[in-house]
């Protein structure tokens, strides 16, 4: 099992790469995408349904929060938001790209993706400031970083239409989808472990996608093969840690995403096979 690079070198490669580009080349790849943030309202136990909108320039795509072999993760920092306590971020459901026979996970167009923020004093206005870095692409690959700074602070009961509908766009849960069991099989490597999952649960539609991610941080974990033996799904990855150490896996922690040609499933949590 060969690791891909480590992120921080992958993305110095990159970067390297984008500075090369002549100037006009540049300007071309000057705004690929621009953002905002969206108001949103207050749910009755307190907390703020908020949204970051993106908008790509044609041809450019951006990726998922597990973005496949071939793309760069998104994370963010909200270390500079006041009132702040927590985030819980939601996805929409991805697309699958392939590109030169490397898959990648993410979206174009215009992507929202919901924030439900809890504040640390409630009733009181929430400064959303933070930062974005995220991967985009077209014939080239760069990292980018968004910068948005809002206050939250008008009071609101009506849901904004955007977020609704990013919200109703999302995976499937296991009951929704009818999935009958979810097993996970562990057997160690050389240098890591393999998982093997198998989700009983109907056909999703087209070539199904697997995706398998852990919780365990700092964990890579490859591109599953995926296929299909009647009722029952089943993926399987590699997986090593990023310093080549021991690890250990919760299987309860475990999340299977299946992304199918009609819809996309969340399976959270499997037990052992």
């Amino acid at each position: 099992m060969k690791m891909p690079l480590a992120l921080p070198a992958a993305l110095a490669t990159i970067a390297a790469a984008f500075t090369a580009l002549p100037a006009q080349a540049q300007n071309a790849y000057a705004n690929p995408v621009t953002s905002e943030v969206l108001q949103g309202w207050d749910l009755p136990d307190g907390r703020r349904v908020a949204a970051l909108r993106l908008t790509l320039a044609p041809g450019w795509k951006t990726y998922w929060r597990s973005p496949g072999d071939a793309g760069i993760p998104p994370s963010f920092d909200w270390s500079l938001a006041r009132n702040l306590k927590s985030v819980a971020i939601t996805w929409p459901t991805p697309s699958v790209y392939v590109d030169n026979g490397m898959r990648s996970i993410g979206y174009s167009g215009q992507l929202v993706i919901p924030l439900h923020v809890t504040s640390a004093r409630a009733g009181k206005p929430v400064r959303l400031r933070g930062t974005m870095a995220l991967g985009v692409c077209a014939d080239v690959c760069i990292p980018h970083e968004i910068d948005f700074d809002t206050m939250l602070d008008a009071p609101d009961t009506s849901p904004t239409p955007a977020i609704v509908a990013a919200l109703a766009d999302v995976p499937y849960s296991a009951s929704e989808a009818k999935v009958a069991s979810a097993t996970c099989r562990l057997r160690p490597l050389d240098d890591g472990m393999e998982i093997e999952a198998h989700v009983t649960l109907p056909n999703t539609g087209g070539n199904e996608v697997a995706v398998i991610e852990t919780g365990t941080p700092d964990l890579w974990i490859s591109e599953a093969r995926t296929t299909r033996k009647g009722n029952t799904l089943i993926a399987v990855s590699e997986m090593m840690h990023a310093n080549g150490g021991a690890f250990g896996i919760d299987r309860s922690d475990v999340r299977i995403t299946i992304l199918g040609g009609n819809y996309a499933v969340d399976v959270k949590g499997c037990t052992a096979g």
